[in-house]
């Protein structure tokens, strides 16, 4: 009976030993390919020229939160999942109402108020100007601003001149400047590989798990 005392209470030591390894193992090996698979996800966005901004909506969480776990459980996941799923299975957009769509030029911006996609009735209402259709039977028709003028940013604005001594108004490099390019449809080439990225870093855990529970 002492005997079997002591080879339980031993059992009992080793197991539990045994039990926070694997769960420091398990939580850690998560949250390295966690990690791994965000960092990629977002390389193959800035990579793919789709700037910091959307890569930036990929974030990961290990669960249970601040603990450990042989049951842990990782996640990764983009704020933008529309977006991402566009250039991740490739598409052909159109408009919603059979016209057009309107697609900013540099002079344009990208972003309206808000940090919203710039459309023209925004760009009119930040500027100020009234755009003008150009229709053109070869090529894309155009939204143009007249009486505009570029700034040192790149930027169509208003030309609102300046008073002279004499008190007229002078407008100093006027022009007419395209801001939108119209067009029927915008095919968008698939450009990502999530499901790839996630199938490979879900082969490495294994490894992942068995190198950390082998650290001292």
């Amino acid at each position: 009976m002492r005997l079997a005392a002591a080879i339980e209470g031993r059992l009992a030591e080793m197991l539990a030993a045994d039990l926070a390894a694997a769960e420091r193992a398990v939580t850690a090996g998560l949250r390295e390919a966690s990690d791994g698979l965000k960092t990629e996800l977002r390389g193959q966005i800035t990579g793919a020229g789709l700037g910091q901004r959307l890569a930036r909506t990929w974030r990961s969480e290990i669960y249970p939160k601040g603990g450990r776990s042989i049951r842990a459980a990782g996640l990764v996941w983009s704020k933008a999942p529309d977006i991402v799923g566009l250039y991740e299975e490739g598409a052909v957009i159109r408009s919603r109402h059979g016209l057009f769509l309107a697609i900013p030029t540099q002079a344009a911006g990208r972003y309206g108020d808000g940090g919203q996609k710039i459309t023209p009735g925004g760009w009119e209402q930040r500027t100020g100007l009234i755009l003008r259709l150009i229709y053109r039977r070869r090529g894309p028709s155009l939204l143009v601003a007249d009486n505009a003028r570029i700034s040192k940013r790149g930027l169509a604005t208003a030309n609102r001149g300046r008073r002279g001594d004499a008190g007229f108004t002078r407008l100093a490099g006027r022009t007419t400047v395209p801001v939108f390019i119209l067009v029927p449809q915008v095919r968008v080439k698939k450009r990502l590989d999530v499901v790839g990225a996630a199938r490979a870093w879900q082969g490495r855990l294994p490894g992942l798990i068995l190198r950390h529970w082998k650290e001292p």
